[in-house]
Parts: structure tokens; C-alpha cells; sequence
């Protein structure tokens, strides 16, 4: 199992403030021969007639000297674990986890900004001091 994210409990803690159950963590992707592990899984109740929302949430602290790598990196897991849970759970939808400062200083950027557009990133982007989600961008 891989090591977890700088921000991993920030986010988790940042989830269950907000009304979510945590399901998995890790959550386990297996399909065929591969067995990969995304961060968390979580579910949110809502009333009784209607279903749940259900997430997979990949966290990214973005910490090397080379933000641009670190999305590269980032970009190519998250559309790898998308496909993936298409495939296995289709009911859950893929959030990539990044902190507040992340966000304003590199996913702002207008080219940063289309390539998210194109490739349909999911982002929860969270104040990991104070442990809350600021925005769910879809």
C-alpha cells in the first residue's frame, strides 16, 4: 500500500466536517490483473428515497520544486484511477484533493485551467489548516 499524502487527514477531517462517511481508506481500484489504491472513498447520506452521492477523492500536496511535474504526475493517475473506477464502480465519481494555496498559485492558470476543462478534472480544493473544503469544481 502506498504512503498517504502530507494532506490526507486534513482532507479526510475536511470530508467528515462536511457530512461524509468514509468508506474506504485506502479504497482499493482492482479490475483484472491491477490492483491500484486511490486515497479515500466516501459516501454522502441524503434523504432516504433518494441515493447517495459516493466519491473517490485522490489526494496531491504539489510539494516538489516543479509544480508542472507534479501535475504531470497528477494528471496521468487521476485519468488512470478514472477509467478504472468507470469500469469497476461507475456510482463513484473522482475528486482530485489539493490544498487552497495549490489552487490560487498553479490551477488558476489560464493553460492549467484548459487542460483541466478538457480532461473533465474533478477538483476538491481544501484549506488544510483549518481542515474544510472551500470548493467542489466539476
Amino acid at each position: 500500500m502506498p504512503a498517504k499524502d502530507v494532506y490526507h487527514d486534513a482532507v479526510k477531517n475536511a470530508l467528515i466536517k462536511d457530512g461524509w462517511v468514509i468508506t474506504a481508506d485506502p479504497y482499493l481500484i482492482r479490475y483484472k490483473d491491477v490492483d491500484l489504491f486511490a486515497d479515500l472513498a466516501a459516501e454522502k447520506p441524503i434523504a432516504a428515497e433518494r441515493q447517495g452521492k459516493k466519491i473517490v477523492v485522490e489526494v496531491k500536496s504539489f510539494l516538489s520544486p516543479s509544480p508542472m511535474r507534479d501535475f504531470e504526475l497528477a494528471l496521468g493517475q487521476y485519468i488512470l484511477y478514472r477509467n478504472l473506477i468507470q469500469l469497476t464502480a461507475p456510482e463513484y465519481a473522482l475528486y482530485l484533493a489539493i490544498k487552497e494555496s495549490s489552487y490560487q498559485n498553479f490551477f488558476l492558470r489560464d493553460s492549467i485551467q484548459d487542460l483541466i476543462r478538457i480532461d473533465s478534472i474533478k477538483l476538491l480544493v481544501v484549506n488544510t489548516m483549518q481542515e474544510e473544503i472551500l470548493q467542489w469544481i466539476d
